[in-house]
Protein backbone atom coordinates (compact mmCIF):
# COMPACT_ATOMS: atom_id res chain seq x y z
CA UNK A 1 0.00 0.00 0.00
CA UNK A 2 1.42 3.16 -0.81
CA UNK A 3 2.53 5.76 1.89
CA UNK A 4 0.30 8.79 2.56
CA UNK A 5 3.27 11.16 2.71
CA UNK A 6 0.89 14.15 3.15
CA UNK A 7 -0.58 12.77 6.25
CA UNK A 8 3.15 14.16 7.97
CA UNK A 9 1.24 17.64 8.30
CA UNK A 10 -1.84 16.58 10.46
CA UNK A 11 0.59 14.36 12.49
CA UNK A 12 2.10 18.35 13.02
CA UNK A 13 -1.23 19.50 13.91
CA UNK A 14 -2.26 16.95 16.00
CA UNK A 15 0.72 17.10 18.28
CA UNK A 16 0.34 20.72 18.27
CA UNK A 17 -3.03 20.01 20.67
CA UNK A 18 -0.60 18.72 23.34
CA UNK A 19 1.54 21.56 22.58
CA UNK A 20 4.49 20.37 20.89
CA UNK A 21 5.45 22.39 17.76
CA UNK A 22 8.71 20.47 15.33
CA UNK A 23 11.96 20.78 16.26
CA UNK A 24 12.76 22.41 13.10
CA UNK A 25 11.40 24.49 10.59
CA UNK A 26 9.22 22.68 7.77
CA UNK A 27 10.44 25.49 5.61
CA UNK A 28 13.68 24.00 4.61
CA UNK A 29 15.38 26.65 3.41
CA UNK A 30 15.44 28.36 6.95
CA UNK A 31 17.90 25.51 8.03
CA UNK A 32 21.36 26.82 6.57
CA UNK A 33 21.00 30.01 8.44
CA UNK A 34 20.28 27.82 11.88
CA UNK A 35 23.30 25.68 10.72
CA UNK A 36 24.96 28.61 10.39
CA UNK A 37 24.60 29.93 13.72
CA UNK A 38 24.85 26.56 15.92
CA UNK A 39 28.33 25.38 14.40
CA UNK A 40 31.49 26.80 13.77
CA UNK A 41 33.05 28.74 10.53
CA UNK A 42 34.59 25.86 9.89
CA UNK A 43 32.29 23.24 9.12
CA UNK A 44 29.38 25.47 8.07
CA UNK A 45 31.38 26.63 5.48
CA UNK A 46 32.53 23.68 4.24
CA UNK A 47 28.92 21.98 3.44
CA UNK A 48 27.13 25.52 2.64
CA UNK A 49 29.95 27.49 0.92
CA UNK A 50 30.66 27.02 -3.32
CA UNK A 51 33.17 27.65 -5.90
CA UNK A 52 34.27 31.33 -6.55
CA UNK A 53 31.83 33.90 -5.34
CA UNK A 54 28.68 31.33 -5.22
CA UNK A 55 27.21 32.70 -8.64
CA UNK A 56 26.71 28.94 -9.22
CA UNK A 57 24.93 28.12 -6.09
CA UNK A 58 22.56 30.88 -6.71
CA UNK A 59 22.24 29.92 -10.53
CA UNK A 60 20.84 26.87 -9.39
CA UNK A 61 18.08 28.08 -7.20
CA UNK A 62 17.00 30.70 -9.42
CA UNK A 63 17.02 28.25 -12.23
CA UNK A 64 14.21 26.15 -9.80
CA UNK A 65 12.39 29.74 -9.40
CA UNK A 66 12.29 30.54 -12.46
CA UNK A 67 9.34 27.74 -13.42
CA UNK A 68 6.48 27.58 -12.44
CA UNK A 69 3.94 25.35 -11.63
CA UNK A 70 0.56 25.35 -13.51
CA UNK A 71 -1.77 23.52 -11.35
CA UNK A 72 -5.09 21.55 -13.09
CA UNK A 73 -8.39 21.36 -11.99
CA UNK A 74 -10.66 18.69 -11.48
CA UNK A 75 -8.64 15.82 -11.97
CA UNK A 76 -9.19 12.30 -9.66
CA UNK A 77 -6.13 12.95 -7.31
CA UNK A 78 -8.10 11.38 -3.57
CA UNK A 79 -5.28 8.30 -3.98
CA UNK A 80 -2.28 9.09 -4.87
CA UNK A 81 1.15 6.77 -4.93
CA UNK A 82 4.59 8.82 -4.88
CA UNK A 83 6.13 5.04 -5.75
CA UNK A 84 8.71 4.96 -8.81
CA UNK A 85 10.66 2.36 -10.52
CA UNK A 86 14.88 3.68 -10.60
CA UNK A 87 17.31 1.49 -11.88
CA UNK A 88 15.42 -1.52 -11.18
CA UNK A 89 14.90 -0.01 -7.51
CA UNK A 90 11.18 -0.02 -6.46
CA UNK A 91 11.62 3.51 -4.55
CA UNK A 92 8.54 4.75 -2.27
CA UNK A 93 9.36 8.31 -3.91
CA UNK A 94 11.55 9.17 -6.41
CA UNK A 95 14.12 10.82 -3.86
CA UNK A 96 17.36 9.63 -2.83
CA UNK A 97 20.06 11.03 0.27
CA UNK A 98 22.90 12.29 -2.37
CA UNK A 99 26.15 12.15 -1.47
CA UNK A 100 28.42 14.11 1.18
CA UNK A 101 31.24 13.53 2.56
CA UNK A 102 32.94 14.56 5.89
CA UNK A 103 29.54 14.24 7.73
CA UNK A 104 31.27 13.71 11.26
CA UNK A 105 32.10 17.70 11.36
CA UNK A 106 28.05 18.20 11.62
CA UNK A 107 27.24 15.75 14.11
CA UNK A 108 29.17 13.17 15.71
CA UNK A 109 26.89 10.14 14.33
CA UNK A 110 27.76 10.99 10.91
CA UNK A 111 26.63 9.07 8.18
CA UNK A 112 25.37 6.17 9.99
CA UNK A 113 22.45 8.48 11.43
CA UNK A 114 21.64 9.58 8.09
CA UNK A 115 21.79 6.45 6.85
CA UNK A 116 19.33 5.70 9.51
CA UNK A 117 17.01 7.99 8.42
CA UNK A 118 17.16 7.17 5.14
CA UNK A 119 16.91 3.71 5.80
CA UNK A 120 13.62 4.10 8.04
CA UNK A 121 11.99 6.61 5.18
CA UNK A 122 12.76 3.80 2.61
CA UNK A 123 14.89 5.80 1.06
CA UNK A 124 17.94 5.51 -0.62
CA UNK A 125 21.32 6.85 0.96
CA UNK A 126 24.22 7.36 -1.42
CA UNK A 127 27.53 7.20 0.57
CA UNK A 128 30.20 9.17 -0.03
CA UNK A 129 34.14 8.13 -1.02
CA UNK A 130 34.77 10.89 0.85
CA UNK A 131 32.56 9.84 4.45
CA UNK A 132 33.84 9.57 8.16
CA UNK A 133 32.59 6.14 8.64
CA UNK A 134 33.81 3.11 6.58
CA UNK A 135 31.41 1.63 3.99
CA UNK A 136 31.17 -1.57 5.97
CA UNK A 137 29.76 -0.09 9.43
CA UNK A 138 27.17 2.53 7.29
CA UNK A 139 26.19 -0.31 5.77
CA UNK A 140 25.59 -2.31 9.12
CA UNK A 141 23.29 0.67 10.22
CA UNK A 142 21.37 0.73 7.33
CA UNK A 143 20.12 -3.64 7.86
CA UNK A 144 18.90 -4.57 4.39
CA UNK A 145 17.75 -1.20 3.01
CA UNK A 146 18.49 0.57 -0.04
CA UNK A 147 21.80 2.18 -0.30
CA UNK A 148 24.38 3.23 -3.20
CA UNK A 149 28.09 3.74 -3.17
CA UNK A 150 29.80 7.08 -4.69
CA UNK A 151 32.88 6.76 -6.06
CA UNK A 152 35.43 9.45 -6.39
CA UNK A 153 37.46 7.54 -9.16
CA UNK A 154 41.35 7.57 -7.67
CA UNK A 155 44.62 7.28 -9.50
CA UNK A 156 45.20 4.00 -8.32
CA UNK A 157 43.18 1.24 -10.10
CA UNK A 158 43.79 -1.28 -7.33
CA UNK A 159 42.23 0.94 -4.54
CA UNK A 160 39.43 1.96 -6.66
CA UNK A 161 38.82 -1.93 -7.44
CA UNK A 162 39.26 -2.31 -3.78
CA UNK A 163 36.50 0.25 -3.07
CA UNK A 164 33.90 -1.57 -5.91
CA UNK A 165 34.72 -5.16 -4.07
CA UNK A 166 34.03 -4.00 -0.83
CA UNK A 167 30.85 -1.50 -1.73
CA UNK A 168 29.29 -4.67 -3.76
CA UNK A 169 30.27 -7.24 -0.09
CA UNK A 170 28.63 -4.71 2.19
CA UNK A 171 25.11 -4.67 -0.24
CA UNK A 172 25.38 -1.39 -1.90
CA UNK A 173 23.31 -1.87 -5.00
CA UNK A 174 24.25 1.43 -7.56
CA UNK A 175 27.64 2.59 -8.18
CA UNK A 176 27.34 6.65 -8.48
CA UNK A 177 30.56 7.69 -9.99
CA UNK A 178 30.87 11.58 -9.44
CA UNK A 179 33.07 13.05 -12.55
CA UNK A 180 33.28 17.15 -11.59
CA UNK A 181 35.42 16.81 -9.33
CA UNK A 182 39.23 16.01 -10.86
CA UNK A 183 40.43 19.20 -8.90
CA UNK A 184 39.22 20.80 -5.95
CA UNK A 185 37.95 24.00 -6.91
CA UNK A 186 38.58 27.47 -5.70
CA UNK A 187 36.34 27.59 -2.70
CA UNK A 188 37.09 31.03 -0.90
CA UNK A 189 34.76 29.92 2.60
CA UNK A 190 37.40 26.88 2.94
CA UNK A 191 40.31 28.89 2.12
CA UNK A 192 39.58 31.84 4.38
CA UNK A 193 39.65 29.37 7.20
CA UNK A 194 42.26 27.35 5.95
CA UNK A 195 39.85 24.55 6.51
CA UNK A 196 40.01 21.03 4.68
CA UNK A 197 38.83 18.58 6.99
CA UNK A 198 40.78 15.59 4.79
CA UNK A 199 44.50 17.42 5.72
CA UNK A 200 43.44 16.12 9.60
CA UNK A 201 42.48 12.68 8.48
CA UNK A 202 38.68 13.55 8.67
CA UNK A 203 36.75 12.13 5.63
CA UNK A 204 39.40 9.20 4.94
CA UNK A 205 37.84 6.62 6.92
CA UNK A 206 37.55 4.02 3.54
CA UNK A 207 40.86 5.04 2.82
CA UNK A 208 42.57 4.28 5.60
CA UNK A 209 40.45 0.90 6.43
CA UNK A 210 41.28 -0.13 2.84
CA UNK A 211 43.62 -3.03 2.26
CA UNK A 212 44.78 -1.59 -1.25
CA UNK A 213 45.33 1.72 0.09
CA UNK A 214 47.65 0.21 3.23
CA UNK A 215 49.99 -1.68 0.78
CA UNK A 216 50.97 1.55 -0.37
CA UNK A 217 52.10 3.02 3.17
CA UNK A 218 55.89 2.06 4.61
CA UNK A 219 53.78 1.59 8.11
CA UNK A 220 50.64 1.19 9.63
CA UNK A 221 48.13 4.51 9.72
CA UNK A 222 48.17 4.71 13.07
CA UNK A 223 52.12 5.02 13.49
CA UNK A 224 52.82 7.86 10.47
CA UNK A 225 49.12 9.60 10.37
CA UNK A 226 50.60 12.40 8.11
CA UNK A 227 52.22 9.94 5.92
CA UNK A 228 48.77 8.82 5.42
CA UNK A 229 47.09 11.82 4.51
CA UNK A 230 49.81 12.59 1.94
CA UNK A 231 49.27 9.39 0.01
CA UNK A 232 45.68 9.76 0.23
CA UNK A 233 46.23 13.42 -1.53
CA UNK A 234 48.28 12.05 -4.17
CA UNK A 235 46.03 9.03 -5.48
CA UNK A 236 42.34 10.85 -4.16
CA UNK A 237 41.63 11.92 -8.17
CA UNK A 238 42.97 11.39 -11.20
CA UNK A 239 42.81 14.75 -13.97
CA UNK A 240 43.85 12.13 -16.28
CA UNK A 241 40.44 10.03 -17.00
CA UNK A 242 38.81 10.13 -20.32
CA UNK A 243 35.40 8.11 -21.77
CA UNK A 244 37.53 4.80 -22.83
CA UNK A 245 38.45 4.48 -19.03
CA UNK A 246 34.63 3.82 -17.98
CA UNK A 247 35.42 0.14 -19.56
CA UNK A 248 37.57 -0.13 -16.78
CA UNK A 249 34.21 0.64 -14.08
CA UNK A 250 31.84 -1.73 -16.50
CA UNK A 251 34.89 -4.32 -15.78
CA UNK A 252 34.53 -4.35 -11.94
CA UNK A 253 30.74 -3.41 -11.25
CA UNK A 254 28.01 -5.61 -11.94
CA UNK A 255 25.36 -3.60 -11.03
CA UNK A 256 23.80 -0.37 -12.53
CA UNK A 257 26.19 2.66 -12.70
CA UNK A 258 25.26 6.29 -13.32
CA UNK A 259 27.57 8.91 -13.95
CA UNK A 260 26.99 12.18 -11.62
CA UNK A 261 27.63 15.61 -12.99
CA UNK A 262 26.90 15.70 -16.44
CA UNK A 263 25.37 19.01 -17.77
CA UNK A 264 25.89 18.91 -21.46
CA UNK A 265 23.52 16.91 -23.60
CA UNK A 266 26.71 15.44 -25.76
CA UNK A 267 28.43 14.09 -22.56
CA UNK A 268 24.76 12.37 -21.78
CA UNK A 269 24.95 10.79 -24.93
CA UNK A 270 28.52 9.45 -24.46
CA UNK A 271 27.35 7.91 -21.18
CA UNK A 272 24.62 6.25 -23.34
CA UNK A 273 27.13 5.06 -25.53
CA UNK A 274 29.71 3.83 -22.92
CA UNK A 275 26.86 1.36 -21.88
CA UNK A 276 25.96 3.54 -17.78
CA UNK A 277 22.93 3.25 -16.63
CA UNK A 278 22.32 6.97 -16.06
CA UNK A 279 23.53 10.11 -15.33
CA UNK A 280 22.76 12.70 -12.46
CA UNK A 281 22.21 15.89 -13.89
CA UNK A 282 24.49 18.02 -11.54
CA UNK A 283 26.99 20.57 -11.08
CA UNK A 284 28.01 19.65 -7.50
CA UNK A 285 25.72 21.80 -5.61
CA UNK A 286 27.46 24.88 -7.19
CA UNK A 287 30.98 24.03 -5.86
CA UNK A 288 32.94 23.15 -8.66
CA UNK A 289 32.85 25.99 -11.31
CA UNK A 290 31.94 29.54 -10.00
CA UNK A 291 29.83 30.81 -13.51
CA UNK A 292 28.28 27.17 -14.37
CA UNK A 293 25.36 26.51 -15.77
CA UNK A 294 22.64 25.57 -13.47
CA UNK A 295 21.82 22.26 -12.70
CA UNK A 296 17.75 22.95 -14.16
CA UNK A 297 18.49 24.45 -16.80
CA UNK A 298 20.92 21.73 -18.22
CA UNK A 299 18.54 19.41 -17.11
CA UNK A 300 15.77 19.48 -20.27
CA UNK A 301 18.52 18.92 -23.17
CA UNK A 302 20.10 15.69 -21.56
CA UNK A 303 16.84 14.46 -20.76
CA UNK A 304 16.01 15.27 -23.89
CA UNK A 305 19.34 13.78 -25.42
CA UNK A 306 19.16 10.17 -24.32
CA UNK A 307 15.22 10.39 -24.68
CA UNK A 308 14.37 7.26 -22.07
CA UNK A 309 17.18 5.65 -22.73
CA UNK A 310 18.75 5.78 -19.67
CA UNK A 311 17.57 7.22 -16.12
CA UNK A 312 17.88 10.91 -15.75
CA UNK A 313 18.86 11.95 -11.94
CA UNK A 314 18.53 15.61 -10.51
CA UNK A 315 20.48 17.11 -8.05
CA UNK A 316 21.73 20.94 -7.56
CA UNK A 317 19.03 23.47 -6.04
CA UNK A 318 16.45 21.13 -4.55
CA UNK A 319 15.27 22.78 -1.48
CA UNK A 320 11.19 21.98 -1.45
CA UNK A 321 8.33 19.53 -2.47
CA UNK A 322 7.98 22.49 -5.55
CA UNK A 323 11.52 21.55 -6.33
CA UNK A 324 11.03 18.71 -6.93
CA UNK A 325 8.21 18.73 -9.13
CA UNK A 326 9.95 21.02 -10.99
CA UNK A 327 12.49 18.86 -11.67
CA UNK A 328 10.51 15.63 -13.07
CA UNK A 329 8.74 18.25 -15.11
CA UNK A 330 12.18 19.27 -16.64
CA UNK A 331 12.97 15.91 -17.21
CA UNK A 332 14.15 14.01 -14.00
CA UNK A 333 13.08 10.46 -12.74
CA UNK A 334 13.96 11.14 -9.25
CA UNK A 335 15.91 14.04 -6.94
CA UNK A 336 18.94 13.83 -5.08
CA UNK A 337 18.85 16.53 -2.10
CA UNK A 338 21.68 17.07 -0.26
CA UNK A 339 22.43 19.77 1.68
CA UNK A 340 19.45 20.54 3.40
CA UNK A 341 19.38 17.02 5.24
CA UNK A 342 22.93 17.69 6.18
CA UNK A 343 21.40 20.84 7.86
CA UNK A 344 19.04 18.18 9.59
CA UNK A 345 21.94 16.16 10.24
CA UNK A 346 23.49 19.07 12.03
CA UNK A 347 20.45 20.34 13.81
CA UNK A 348 18.84 17.34 15.35
CA UNK A 349 20.68 13.97 14.32
CA UNK A 350 18.76 11.51 12.71
CA UNK A 351 15.86 12.96 14.00
CA UNK A 352 16.76 16.06 11.64
CA UNK A 353 17.77 13.89 8.61
CA UNK A 354 13.64 12.16 8.99
CA UNK A 355 12.40 15.67 9.43
CA UNK A 356 13.75 16.65 6.11
CA UNK A 357 12.99 13.61 3.95
CA UNK A 358 9.80 13.76 5.35
CA UNK A 359 8.68 18.04 4.99
CA UNK A 360 10.37 17.07 1.47
CA UNK A 361 8.05 14.34 0.50
CA UNK A 362 5.12 15.51 2.41
CA UNK A 363 5.02 19.19 0.21
CA UNK A 364 5.97 17.12 -2.92
CA UNK A 365 3.07 15.26 -2.22
CA UNK A 366 0.59 18.13 -1.60
CA UNK A 367 2.93 19.67 -4.69
CA UNK A 368 1.21 16.51 -7.10
CA UNK A 369 -2.16 16.46 -5.49
CA UNK A 370 -2.88 20.65 -5.72
CA UNK A 371 -1.39 20.70 -9.53
CA UNK A 372 -3.26 17.83 -10.40
CA UNK A 373 -1.68 14.57 -10.50
CA UNK A 374 -1.66 11.29 -8.32
CA UNK A 375 1.70 10.27 -8.57
CA UNK A 376 4.92 11.09 -10.32
CA UNK A 377 4.44 9.80 -13.82
CA UNK A 378 1.91 12.19 -15.07
CA UNK A 379 4.32 14.83 -14.55
CA UNK A 380 5.99 16.73 -17.66
CA UNK A 381 6.61 20.04 -19.55
CA UNK A 382 2.88 20.90 -19.99
CA UNK A 383 3.15 21.26 -16.03
CA UNK A 384 5.90 24.19 -15.78
CA UNK A 385 6.38 27.46 -17.43
CA UNK A 386 9.35 29.75 -17.46
CA UNK A 387 12.58 29.28 -18.61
Amino acid sequence: MAKHWADFQYEIYLNGLGGAVPRLPTDLTRLEELTERRLGPGPAGYVAGSAGDGSTSRANRAALERRRIVPRMLRDVHERDLSVDVLGRALPAPLALAPVGVLSIMHPEAEPAAARAAAAQGVPYVLSSASSTPMEQVAEAMGDAERWFQLYWPKDPEVARSFLGRAKAAGYSVLVVTLDTPLLAWRPRDLDQAYLPFLHGVGTANYFSDPAFQAGLAKPVHEDPNAAVLHFVNLFSDPGKTWPDLAFLRENWDGPIVLKGILHPDDARLALDAGMDGVIVSNHGGRQVAGSIAAADALPRVAGAVNDRMTVLFDSGIRTGGDMFKALALGADAVLVGRPYVYGLALDGQAGVEHVIRCLLAEFDLTLALSGHAGPGTVGADDIEGA
